[in-house]
């Protein structure tokens, strides 16, 4: 299956309370290309992003509070087109499971998907951030068909 990514993206930018700071000098000096794209974030994220960019952000509710969750559900409904999320591996976290839900439903979906500044840079700067792109997107139903047809054969 394919869908169309359009020029301008809709952007979740997601950081857990030690890479805030990282998401946000990076949000900085990128803040014109992001003024060009649609942006949405998680709970506190958002409120910083918003006021230290001067730009909308539509946010979800905090991570831990199902915000995670809500930027998942936006992904398998297509409504976001590229995940930034600054996670942070030495930290354990409570909604550890709601994480790993959200980047395998990012994986599952294919969509662009950075963890950490490099990767965030790479992705951004890349000529595809300014263009309409052809995303290749699972068949979700054949998945189902395939299973329904294996199931049966037990």
């Amino acid at each position: 299956m394919e869908r169309i990514l359009g020029a301008k993206k809709h952007i979740a930018l997601v950081a857990h309370d030690n890479k805030k700071d990282d998401l946000l000098d990076w949000a900085r000096f990128n803040r014109g290309t992001l003024s060009r794209h649609f942006l949405f974030a998680t709970g506190t994220t958002g409120d910083l992003l918003s006021r230290e960019l001067d730009l909308p952000v539509a946010r979800f509710l905090s991570g831990p509070l199902g915000g995670d969750q809500q930027i998942g559900a936006a992904i398998a409904e297509a409504k976001i087109d590229f995940l930034i999320f600054f996670w942070d591996p030495l930290e354990p976290q409570p909604h550890d499971p709601d994480i790993k839900a959200l980047l395998r439903l990012a994986v599952l979906y294919n969509i662009p998907t950075a963890s950490n500044r490099a990767s965030a840079d790479f992705i951004i700067s890349s000529p595809l951030m300014q263009v309409e792109y052809p995303l290749q997107a699972p068949d979700v139903g054949r998945y189902h068909r395939s299973r329904a047809s294996r199931d049966e054969q037990r």
